[in-house]
């Protein structure tokens, strides 16, 4: 058994949710010490909150800044100026702990502080996320102003860390890798364990989350609608017609999504994909401002297996439209195009330590 540092971002419930999926994997032969602030922490916290094997520590962390309904970035880099003037005693902090504890694995999901204190150390160390798509897929087909943006970002990545010893990216789509790139590995999303074995079905109504803001245009054409909509994300709001409000619970929420009839949320990576695997069409309403999400939301259409759609000019006649084809969309979704949790698994243990092999002699006289 060997033991193993991860740290994850807090942005989000993506990154850990991601993270949780590889640990449940990793804890079976390996102890995991998870670093994580924000949102990731009080998620891990509360899943391992009894766990012997898997110890969870907070630490600060970066986090988006909106202002009236979207992402500002000139916002989020003010007031992160703190947490990056600190960054310093933060990575000695963590080297103290690398020389102390040995780990035998280092991997980050797009967190700075654990990868620099293991690359000041001359430690090896893996990223596990899916930012990095923005620095190691083939962008090219994107149109010129998502090019440029996605450009714009990705000159940004390497300022979290650099010095890998593999990039895995985990994405919903897949395209070529950049031939300036090395020791890059592309695998699908990861789908957590609560959904391997579920039967999907289509009871009709449509499933709803959104991280932070209701778009009035999107609510008053979900109410219009006639269906059943099923809202996580805004809190356990009282009913307002057709729309029922629930407060986030992986139970109810597994369970409505595997039985929906199709998803809208904002483009995250990890929920557009856990949707595709159990073939569940995807409109996607990209936050506004979140240059990553509105990427997403391109390559979902491209995959042809959902829509994206911008929010703040979102119309009936849209929502209308995509219920049309969510049959059409759902004979196009290919689920073993987009899980990639064997893939995952497999490149993240080769960075981990073998198990002493017994001797064939030795282990007959024992």
């Amino acid at each position: 058994m060997g033991k193993i540092f991860y740290s994850v971002a807090g942005e989000g419930r993506g990154h850990a949710v991601r993270v949780r999926t590889i640990v449940e994997e990793l804890r079976r032969e390996h102890e995991v010490v998870l670093f994580a602030p924000h949102i990731a922490y009080e998620f891990l916290d509360h899943v391992y909150q009894d766990a012997t094997d898997v110890d969870v520590r907070r630490i600060p962390g970066l986090q988006f800044c909106y202002r009236q309904r979207r992402v500002s970035y000139l916002h989020s880099i003010w007031q992160s100026l703190p947490y990056l003037q600190n960054l310093p005693h933060l990575v000695t902090s963590m080297e103290r702990l690398l020389r102390d504890e040995q780990p035998d694995l280092i991997m980050t999901d797009f967190e700075p502080v654990l990868p620099r204190a293991a690359r000041r150390l001359g430690l090896p160390f893996v990223s596990f996320d899916h930012q990095h798509f923005l620095t190691t897929f083939d962008l090219s087909s994107l149109p010129w102003p998502l090019w440029l943006k996605a450009k714009s970002i990705a000159s940004s990545i390497n300022l979290f860390y650099t010095g890998q010893r593999e990039t895995i990216v985990s994405s919903f789509f897949s395209t070529r890798l950049r031939r300036d790139v090395g020791h890059v590995t592309s695998v699908g999303v990861m789908l957590r364990r609560e959904l391997w074995h579920v039967r999907p079905s289509d009871q009709r109504h449509l499933l709803v989350y959104l991280r932070r803001f209701a778009p009035p245009r999107l609510m008053e054409a979900l109410r219009r609608s006639g269906r059943e909509i099923k809202i996580y994300g805004l809190g356990a709001l009282p009913r307002d017609g057709n729309l029922h409000y629930f407060e986030v619970n992986e139970t109810g929420f597994f369970e409505d999504l595997a039985h929906c009839h199709a998803l809208i949320s904002n483009a995250g990576n990890q929920l557009v994909g856990e949707a595709l695997c159990l073939r569940k069409p995807v409109l996607a309403l990209p936050e506004e401002g979140n240059f990553e999400q509105s990427i997403n939301g391109h390559f979902l259409a491209q995959t042809g297996y959902g829509v994206s759609r911008d929010a703040s000019v979102f119309t009936e006649e849209q929502l209308t439209e995509f219920l049309d084809q969510v049959p059409i969309l759902r004979e196009q979704i290919e689920p073993e195009a987009v899980i990639g949790n064997a893939a995952a698994l497999a490149a993240i243990r080769r960075h981990l330590p073998r198990p002493v092999q017994v001797p064939l002699d030795v282990a007959r006289v024992a």
